[in-house]
């Protein structure tokens, strides 16, 4: 996964301990597999096709496999140290354990929240009504940004795509109520349905809050026109993921003219930034914001603002508002068929608030310094490995290769949890209002990044919570970062040969560390800079390479009619194809002086590296989510996370007896290597 600047648990799984057992280290999980089917002829199924049978889809999840079972396992973890936290009247205000535990039994208190039904919002939606002008539309814009509310457009501390070591405002488009801006303009019938989808759900939560039909109708349609417009003037996925594509950077003086309709002094003072540069990513939707702003009526503002609060504060309110939220988000967007409990929710939310005081208690019980320790060695000879295929690699002249080897040299890993841990005692929370409480934590958020804007940057902050079951790459920073919650079965466990653990977490490590030379990555040089590095004879010889993997992809079909967007799965695809590489590579090396590891349960070392990887990819996934991924998300389907890179790998053929004519070998023309 890339980041660039921001998701009834069931588990049979084997949890992370700080020995091997008695009877020896173990192999791969055997009841998963799917004998009836040729590992050749489809190893997604081969591989962990038996579990996916035993095991349906929960009705509150979207996707199923043993990797999200661990992340509910986590989920329930956390709700035990929730739970404790709770219980505990007495603790310190704010202490961490108390500001947890008082935000959880406010988002418990289901009696209270339903009580309450909409009031928590209405002072906010008095507010906007009593706007009049333009600069009242301004000052509520200002309002929402405070608390992380991001309307029509949003504002973001990060690197400096010219001089990363320094913090700039970043101004990116926003605003939108569908997942993105072709849910608005295209023409297919599944966008169409969504847009009539859309249109209800929007009156359903006015509704809710005492608007009659007939109006709540009128309000979806404004709501409707005023976010096609922006979507009109959006860039669309694949655009967004070239980095040149969104750099402007700007001063503040031009910033002004470009919106003149804006006032950007008073935003920028009141957000306590200094009017240095900033960076606009998208210029033409930034012009759409200030047409809008000298164009659209007050009362449509009015209606397009009060919309945005309910969409955001709607899980926070009472049942009807929750339900609503559930019904089109997570049901018809996403195919659940039940709601998450409400603890789980409430889980969530705690970790997506106030997640580093409570991913300290969760690392401290559940990430012991051993796994810390082999996880730094993994890293280590992943590492090497990438370095040993930029040096071996054919197709990159001397030149090329000496800057490819500066930038590894200069790869920061983070792994399990920061090494400082943010204060949180600012923050005002109590057990009244759970609405309230997350209003005061958005705010410390935001407060907390716009803090950072025009500083040198601080690179020991994370972009994600300890007990987060993920991994990222940033660029700008050349970091990649692994939370204790992914570094637990089936991803990484103490108990198993280093085989299952280099097919599993080893690929998600050379996976991160080759998006730093994926088709994003490869534009940017070793200390983090948009600049390129490349000869052009060697630049031409590697676009080639991963146009070979855009093809691979617009091939793979979720159903008729609808495959996977090649260039915008591009990067991750080239990751996977590269982790699974370099990450056998680093198996290999890190048996050097110690022999070769056991054949288990029949399976010989490289086999079990290969079944892990289909075994931690192997997603069952809802067709209602996988045509929203297949839109909007960057990473493929997990059957073809699994097939696509394999199909590309002599060392997976060799491994299973592959003859040529096989599925899962690719006809020697199509074949794509990049790393």
């Amino acid at each position: 996964m890339r980041l660039s600047g921001i998701l009834s648990s069931f588990a049979i799984i084997v949890l992370l301990s700080s020995s091997v057992s008695a009877q020896g280290p173990k192999g791969v999980e055997l009841a998963d597999i799917d004998t009836s089917v040729a590992p050749c002829t489809d190893f997604f199924e081969y591989a962990n096709g038996a579990w996916r049978k035993a095991n349906p889809i929960p009705p509150s999840m979207v996707r199923w496999s043993r990797r999200w079972a661990a992340g509910e396992l986590s989920k329930d973890r956390l709700h035990e140290i929730l739970e404790q936290a709770a219980a505990k009247r007495d603790l310190p205000a704010g202490s961490p354990e108390r500001l947890i535990g008082d935000f959880y039994a406010a988002g418990m208190d289901e009696a209270r929240i339903n009580a309450l039904g909409a009031e928590p919002i209405k002072p906010w939606l008095a507010d906007i009504d009593k706007m009049k002008s333009p600069a009242d539309v301004q000052a509520m814009i200002r309002r929402f940004h405070d608390v992380g509310i991001g309307v029509p457009f949003t504002l973001y501390g990060t690197s400096d795509n010219h001089e990363p070591n320094n913090v700039i405002a970043h101004i990116f488009a926003a605003g939108l109520g569908l997942p993105d801006r072709d849910y608005y303009v295209k023409p297919e019938a599944r966008f169409a349905e969504a847009r009539e989808k859309y249109l209800a759900h929007v009156a359903t939560l006015f509704g809710l809050t005492g608007v009659n039909a007939a109006d709540a109708k009128t309000a979806a349609e404004t709501v409707m026109r005023f976010e096609t417009a922006l979507a009109t003037h959006s860039l669309d996925n694949v655009a967004l993921r070239d980095p040149k594509a969104t750099d402007h950077k700007t001063s503040f003086a031009d910033l002004r003219k470009m919106t003149p309709a804006f006032d950007w002094a008073a935003y920028f003072s009141a957000a306590n930034i200094g009017r240095a540069d900033v960076n606009v990513a998208e210029p033409a939707f930034l012009a759409e914001v200030n047409r809008q702003l000298e164009k659209t009526p007050v009362a449509e503002w009015k209606t397009y603002l009060k919309w945005h609060l309910l969409r955001v504060a709607a899980d926070a309110l009472s049942e009807p508002f929750q339900r609503a939220d559930f019904e089109f988000n997570q049901k018809y967007l996403g195919g659940a068929k039940e709601m998450k409990p409400r603890w789980k929710r409430s889980v969530e939310m705690t970790d997506n608030m106030l997640g580093e005081a409570l991913g300290k208690i969760y690392t401290d019980k559940y990430f012991p310094p051993a796994a810390k320790a082999r996880m730094q060695e993994m890293v280590k000879n992943l590492l090497w490995a990438m370095g040993d295929d930029i040096q071996s690699i054919d197709w990159m002249g001397p030149e090329t290769k000496k800057r490819a080897m500066e930038k590894l040299s200069t790869f920061n890993p983070k792994i399990g949890y920061p090494d400082t841990w943010k204060d949180y005692s600012s923050i005002k929370i109590d057990r009244a209002s759970y609405w309230n409480n997350i209003v005061g934590g958005a705010r410390f958020a935001v407060a907390d990044n716009r803090s950072e804007i025009g500083k040198p940057v601080d690179r020991g902050r994370w972009g994600m919570t300890p007990p987060t079951s993920n991994a990222y790459y940033n660029p700008s920073l050349n970091e990649i970062v692994f939370p204790a919650g992914i570094l637990q079965a089936p991803a990484f466990d103490m108990a198993v040969t280093d085989a299952v653990n280099y097919g599993a977490i080893g690929v998600v490590i050379g996976h991160e560390i080759s998006h730093g030379f994926d088709d994003q990555g490869a534009q940017y040089d070793a200390q983090g800079r948009l600049k390129n590095w490349w000869t052009d004879e060697d630049l031409k010889r590697f676009q080639e390479r991963t146009a070979c993997v855009a093809a691979q992809f617009e091939g793979y079909f979720i159903e008729p009619g609808i495959h996977h967007n090649g260039k915008l799965v591009l990067g991750e695809s080239i990751g996977d194809l590269a982790g699974a590489k370099i990450a056998l590579l680093a198996y290999q090396h890190s048996r050097e002086g110690k022999g070769p590891e056991p054949t288990i349960d029949g399976f010989t070392p490289e086999q079990q590296f290969f079944i892990a990887w289909g075994q931690f990819r192997g997603d069952a996934i809802r067709p209602e989510t996988q045509r929203l991924m297949v839109q909007s998300d960057p990473h493929p389907t997990g059957k073809y996370r699994v097939i696509g890179p394999l199909s590309n790998m002599p060392e997976f053929w060799k491994a299973f007896g592959c003859p040529d004519t096989a599925a899962m070998v690719r006809e020697k023309e199509k074949r794509c290597s990049v790393w």
